[in-house]
């Protein structure tokens, strides 16, 4: 543990042994103090161990408790965006060669939208709940508490280096949580950001940012944390996973996978293709939901061909590696990566075009292409996109159940019943018909995987949820009627008593729903009320009721 240099005093708190590892047992006492490590300017370069410290004694110091403090920093946070926006979109820029367009909406906006969703709804989330009761807890008083975890960690992918790390954390924060941040050391530009930014707006004990690569991660999982939230592939998935296994650590994975797209010949063809490739070349394919791969008929294959290459020229020219609009792959690595698939160039009718110097990869489109074949084993993650052949959407469904679950499904088709047929079929993190990516916007549906897509789920209330246990309380008090009302369950027992009280505890459907029945109650109430107040009147007035 990092050493101690100040003390907060607590009013009832006494932890009596800093390693968090070994502390089972809090005792209860006055005015105990507890060590809290003191942060300086440099606190995101200091070890693993001194960062989760410092975030661990900052936990049970219990100010992030308050809903007030949470608030506060979430404003902190908000004007952290509006005052460095631009900074954050020339980041994108140098990282990923993004135009501000794109920087702005799917990355900067979209986190800054979560953090006034957040704010938005705080007192609404952080209130206790009152869930519907049975009979038999009539007279008690039933709760769910939304207690924050710990100390979370939040592992953020390279794609998107300012949304999936401020839109986890907006919800950790509302969770009333300590964060460690760990960056993709990837988006270079953007973790420097991201590291200078957030002690100059956040409290820098609650909030930290731990910089550095596969090595500094890899000592940062050996610590102990409350929740581990991941976003990035499935082989640093398993690694994530088996570090939280140590400790029971729940987490969130949100991973990607072969996100297929189906069509059939129903579908408006020219919105169609419109919408699938802006899909898959926003960010250069590189998108967790980008559509990884188009099943449809030879028929369908050949006219989305002919209106992709018009569409593509509309939009980045003759000459896509000169058009501002068109993003970078970001390292050689997967550069190197996505020219494999192009090795063998029989299947292309579109782009394939490259340049190593500057990581371009044009828009390429691969058709007829063999389900055995390189591209088809793994999740491209690129701006190529490949066309598998098939006859109808039962064999669609077919070839996509005999895969690995997928983070979304596209399907393009003016049909009920085939929308139908792939919801009630298929099994994949999200659903979207007759669009692609805009379902990750839409902060009223949990975004995430199944399988081995991710597990968990995020965005808006989900969010929040994701970042706090939910604790049921129950509470009942020493009143006579409530005492004898449950008396049945005390020996000695008997044969009345015992159907007695399975008659009791059995589920029955309330006649009158339960949130109804205060209102009702209220409103009965209200109607003895003015007839006793009638009567009365009736009664000093010495006039009749009726």
């Amino acid at each position: 543990m990092a050493k101690v240099e100040s003390e907060l005093i607590l009013p009832s708190t006494k932890v009596s042994s800093a390693d968090y590892t070994n502390a089972a047992v809090i005792d209860i006492e006055p005015s105990e103090s507890l060590p809290v490590p003191k942060c300086n300017g440099n606190f995101y370069k200091r070890n693993a161990s001194d960062v989760v410290a410092i975030a661990r004694a900052a936990f049970r110091s219990y100010k992030t408790k308050s809903v007030e403090f949470r608030r506060q920093q979430l404003k902190n946070l908000l004007r952290m965006f509006d005052e460095n926006a631009k900074d954050m979109e020339d980041a994108l820029k140098k990282d990923l060669g993004r135009h501000r367009q794109e920087a702005s909406t799917l990355d900067v906006e979209y986190g800054r939208n979560e953090i006034l969703k957040a704010l938005m709804h705080l007192d609404e989330w952080t209130k206790p709940e009152t869930p519907s009761k049975p009979l038999v807890n009539t007279l008690d008083k039933i709760r769910i508490y939304s207690d924050p975890y710990g100390v979370v960690l939040i592992i953020s992918s390279w794609n998107f280096p300012i949304n999936l790390v401020f839109t986890p954390l907006a919800g950790a924060i509302a969770g009333g949580n300590c964060v460690i941040i760990k960056p993709s050391e990837l988006a270079e530009a953007t973790a420097q950001l991201i590291a200078g930014l957030v002690p100059k707006y956040l409290d820098k004990e609650c909030y930290q940012v731990y910089l550095g690569d596969a090595t500094e991660t890899a000592e940062l999982l050996k610590e102990r944390f409350d929740y581990i939230f991941f976003t990035g592939s499935t082989t640093v998935a398993r690694i994530v996973h088996a570090a939280a296994n140590k400790y029971l650590t729940p987490v969130t994975l949100e991973l990607g996978g072969k996100s297929p797209v189906f069509i059939d010949k129903s579908a408006d063809m020219e919105i169609s293709v419109r919408r699938i490739l802006w899909g898959k070349c926003s960010n250069a394919g590189q998108v967790c939901i980008a559509p990884d791969y188009i099943l449809c008929t030879k028929e369908v294959q050949e006219n989305f061909v002919s209106i992709a290459t018009k569409v593509l020229k509309e939009w980045y020219g003759d000459d896509a590696q000169s058009s501002p609009d068109y993003c970078r792959i970001i390292s050689d690595r997967h550069y190197n990566r996505l020219m494999n698939f192009l090795k063998d160039k029989r299947n292309i009718v579109i782009g394939g075009k490259s340049d190593a110097a500057s990581r371009f990869i044009e828009p390429t489109i691969l058709v007829d292409v063999n389900p055995n074949d390189p591209i088809m084993q793994e999740e491209v993650f690129g701006p190529i996109l490949p066309i598998v052949t098939i006859e109808n959407p039962y064999e669609a469904i077919n070839f996509i159940n005999a895969r690995e679950k997928p983070l979304v499904i596209y399907v393009f088709t003016k049909k009920k019943a085939t929308k139908d047929l792939f919801a009630s079929n298929t099994s994949s993190g999200g659903l979207s018909i007759n669009e692609t990516l805009f379902h990750f916007s839409v902060d009223t549906l949990p975004f995430g995987g199944v399988g081995f897509s991710g597990m968990g789920a995020y965005h808006g209330k989900n969010s929040f949820d994701t970042f706090v246990h939910k604790k049921g309380t129950f509470d009942r008090d020493f009143a006579t009627v409530t005492e004898k009302s449950t008396s049945f369950r005390y020996p000695p027992y008997s044969e009345i008593k015992t159907s007695f009280i399975n008659g009791v505890m059995r589920p029955r459907k309330a006649i009158v729903p339960y949130k109804y029945i205060k209102p009702f109650l209220i409103f009965c109430l209200g109607i003895i009320f003015v007839i006793i107040v009638q009567l009365i009147y009736c009664h000093v007035s010495d006039k009749h009721f009726f």
